[in-house]
């Protein structure tokens, strides 16, 4: 088992060595919850998620909040490719991307590269640059999903009635880009999808997302 174990880590580690490169993006709103959450993606799609809940007052708050998630996640190719292209396309994000509007305020994000061939930072709520912006909503968009799977784990051992309503917000969050990378959350619904001791309209709901991570 041990050996089988040094094998793994001998074949994962210099792949990941050797790509060499991470972005991540660290979010915080005090106003919201989790507060704060770290997202960070490989080139190969892998990656890790930790958030932390709010101390806001419960009232601000969803009816179910997310425990904190501390997990590795997968995002697809196509997706992990173009965080990497954004970040040669602005400079692996060195410089001020922040636009210094009076716009409502949506949480702090801040990107970071790291890699052979570069590194920067910048921190926005707003970023006067189209790319980075639609990059940071995305970003954001991939932890809302991945909250969401945590929402939907807890609901499954404790409130089975309560996943009906959830599912509902998750499908409509997919349709308009609230929620994407469905693919970060595919054990969650495939549990869901073959559980029957919950709604049969949660497992066809499941089955639904479950299809639309393959495409």
């Amino acid at each position: 088992m041990a050996a089988a174990a040094l094998g793994f880590a001998a074949f994962w580690l210099p792949a990941r060595a050797e790509a060499g490169a991470v972005v991540q993006v660290e979010f915080s709103n005090l106003g919201l919850s989790p507060s704060h959450w770290t997202l960070t993606i490989y080139p190969d799609g892998s990656g890790h998620f930790h958030s932390l809940r709010s101390k806001a007052p419960v009232e601000s708050l969803q009816a179910i909040d997310a425990p904190d998630v501390d997990r590795d996640i997968r995002v697809s190719a196509e997706f992990a490719e173009r965080v990497f292209q954004t970040a040669r396309h602005r400079n692996w994000f060195a410089g001020d991307c922040e636009s210094h509007l009076k716009v409502a305020f949506q949480g702090w994000k801040k990107l970071s590269y790291s890699g052979p061939d570069g590194q920067g930072s910048c921190e926005f709520n707003y970023s006067k640059d189209k790319e980075i912006q639609t990059l940071g909503d995305s970003l954001v968009a991939v932890a809302g999903t991945i909250l969401e799977g945590a929402r939907l784990e807890t609901l499954l051992q404790h409130d089975r009635l309560g996943l009906d309503k959830e599912m509902d917000y998750l499908l409509e969050a997919e349709h308009d880009g609230r929620a994407q990378q469905i693919c970060t959350i595919r054990g969650i619904l495939e549990r869901l999808a073959e559980d029957p001791g919950v709604m049969e309209r949660v497992r066809k709901r499941a089955n639904v997302l479950l299809a639309r991570a393959e495409e």
